[in-house]
């Protein structure tokens, strides 16, 4: 159990610490514009496309009671924690950074803009360690059922 809190906490405070340096940078001016990738400057008042913008400044006190809820629950549920840590690590870490986006800038700050061949959401650092850390939920879920299918 301790290992897996010791990868849990080194997970979420680089993902944390990660995606808010590089917000920092693009707060303080840096952009680019290339062919296919984009650096500029967005906030998102909502989640993923601005979905739940009409929760206003709810939905951050929201956002806080589900990470607080997910993080009591994990820990509770060791054989569920353990092998999951890493990535329940990214997905609070880089979480927790978007609440606080939103309790010091009033919205998430957003910078990497897709647009070759067609135009995609704005995203950062970030929303891709969410999506590395449920990817990496999905994977360990589909190995833990394969082998119980095995053992049968």
């Amino acid at each position: 159990m301790r290992r897996a809190l010791v990868y849990f906490s080194l997970a979420g405070i680089v993902a944390l610490i990660g995606d808010q340096a590089l917000k920092q940078v693009i707060l303080e001016g840096f952009r680019y514009h290339g062919p296919v990738i984009s650096i500029v400057l967005a906030y998102n008042k909502g989640v993923a496309f601005s979905m739940l913008d009409f929760l206003g400044p709810w939905l951050k006190y929201l956002q806080v009671l589900l990470i607080v809820g997910m993080a009591f629950l994990l820990v509770r549920q060791k054989e569920f924690f353990i092998p999951n840590a890493l990535p329940f690590g990214l997905v609070l870490g880089a979480g927790s950074s978007n609440i606080l986006d939103r309790f010091v800038h009033g919205g998430v700050v957003d910078y990497v803009y897709w647009h070759y061949k067609f135009d995609f959401a704005v995203f950062n650092l970030a929303d891709v360690l969410i999506d590395v850390g449920v990817g990496l939920l999905v994977i360990q879920m589909f190995k833990q059922g394969a082998l119980k299918a095995k053992d049968k």
